[in-house]
């Protein structure tokens, strides 16, 4: 099993470019299969979970071509089947889009029940409850969802809660539905409003995104487009707390900084350096930082997303923070692994009460999920000595060459065999 080696210490300095936005990505993907013409979408990031949907689309008849690492051209002309139960498909959440795609296109679909990282319940009966308002029968068994209608229907639907991936499903379904749909309590988020407007490129009407009220009128077909996804906010974020919790000076280029403002507001707060460019932001901490109060939130609030890595920028900061999990109920599963490198924190229910400590030192961690994965390395970037992180397929679901662009920025950072004793004392002389 492949595993990363850190030796702390070193303050991050340099450029990094971020790459496509993973969430945008994969529901893009899905409606790419809409139209029976080519699709080409770019900026595309090369990272795990976007490989697996790509395989899953064409085990069901979809053409694609990879032009490039980044770029991939998509037909969904060919498709055979409305069954999507590739073993892979269950890996990740995402792969209910393909729901909502399919059933928009053919009336029918059935899809394998997803998985993802376990990070707390994240129920689909807010996609229920839109399908079946747009016309369609749904039912859960064996594993699979079902969904199928002689014809689908504009209807007013009405969240329950802001959910993004039931705007998502909800929306695809709806944009080959006959009349107008309206979407009341939409999620807001930055990939929302990108599927949106990849859809509307192919030819949709949709109006709203981005709002928390979204109309959508129903025409016949979709057709080909060629479409650049947004930056990654996460992956953006993440490096921007990798930069303060070691003292570095780090510009992240290809970003919105418009997406990153919770983001931004907290780490000044605390008394990092901030500074916004049109596609860029550069983040610099020449001190020990403060404490805060986070409070997870739908955009634009501070998301959810990025509570483990702001956790373990705070788990060195001064003084107490309190962070709060407003979204998932088991995101704080990572702190026992960060309490092995020395960190001070209580976890009251959704509370995370930090105590900042002076130091960290390197200990042998495992990744329970995507984004604690990207928290402990971070806090690998800041301990004394060596710091190893395993299950790193967690971390690659979401991140691409995440341990090469941290080497570019001056980390001491290497994915490794763990079986491989010659590979990790290689690594051990050559940064001493």
């Amino acid at each position: 099993m492949d595993q990363y080696i850190i030796k702390g210490g070193k303050a991050l300095a340099g450029e990094v470019c971020i790459n496509g936005a993973k969430n945008a990505a994969l529901g893009i993907l899905a409606a790419s299969v809409m139209t029976d013409d080519f699709v080409t979408i770019e900026n595309l990031p090369d990272v795990r979970d976007i490989n697996v949907l790509l395989q899953a689309m064409e085990s069901i008849g979809a053409k694609v071509e990879r032009v490039n690492r980044h770029t991939a051209r998509i037909c969904g002309g060919a498709i055979t089947s409305v069954v999507v139960e590739n073993e892979y498909i269950r890996r990740i959440r995402a792969s209910y889009y393909l729901l909502g795609a399919l059933l928009g296109k053919y009336k029918n679909a059935r899809v394998s029940l997803p998985g993802g990282c376990d990070i707390g319940s994240r129920p689909i009966d807010q996609h229920i409850k839109g399908f079946e308002a747009l016309g369609a029968r749904v039912r859960i068994q064996h594993g699979m969802i079902e969904a199928e209608a002689s014809r689908l229907a504009g209807n007013h639907i009405y969240l329950d809660m802001a959910s993004v991936g039931a705007t998502i499903n909800i929306m695809l379904a709806a944009v080959l539905a006959e009349g107008q749909t309206i979407i009341e309590n939409s999620a807001k988020e930055p990939h929302v409003v990108d599927i949106a407007s990849f859809l509307n490129s192919m030819g949709a009407k949709i109006k709203g995104a981005g709002t928390d009220v979204i109309r959508i009128v129903g025409v016949p077909s979709l057709h080909g487009s060629t479409y650049s996804i947004i930056p990654d906010q996460i992956e953006a974020g993440t490096f921007m707390m990798a930069a303060a919790a070691t003292r570095g000076d780090v510009t992240i280029r290809n970003v919105i900084p418009k997406h990153l403002e919770a983001i931004s507001a907290k780490l000044v707060e605390i008394g990092a350096e901030v500074e916004e460019f049109d596609d860029a932001i550069r983040v610099v901490a020449t001190k020990r930082l403060g404490h805060t109060q986070i409070k997870t939130l739908p955009y634009p609030g501070f998301p959810t997303d990025m509570q483990p890595q702001i956790t373990a920028l705070l788990a060195m900061c001064e003084g107490t923070s309190i962070v709060t999990e407003s979204i998932y109920e088991n995101r704080f599963k990572y702190v026992d692994e960060l309490a092995r490198m020395g960190t001070s924190i209580k976890v009251e229910g959704n509370n995370a009460i930090v105590n900042g400590v002076a130091e960290l030192t390197g200990a042998s961690v495992c990744a329970p999920d995507l984004r604690a994965g990207a928290a402990l390395v971070i806090a690998g970037l800041v301990a004394e000595g060596y710091t190893t992180v395993e299950q790193i397929h967690y971390i690659e679901r979401g991140y691409e060459c995440f341990e090469q662009k941290m080497r570019e920025l001056g980390a001491d950072m290497e994915k490794v065999n763990s079986e491989d004793s010659k590979a990790i004392q290689k690594f051990k002389l050559k940064v001493g």
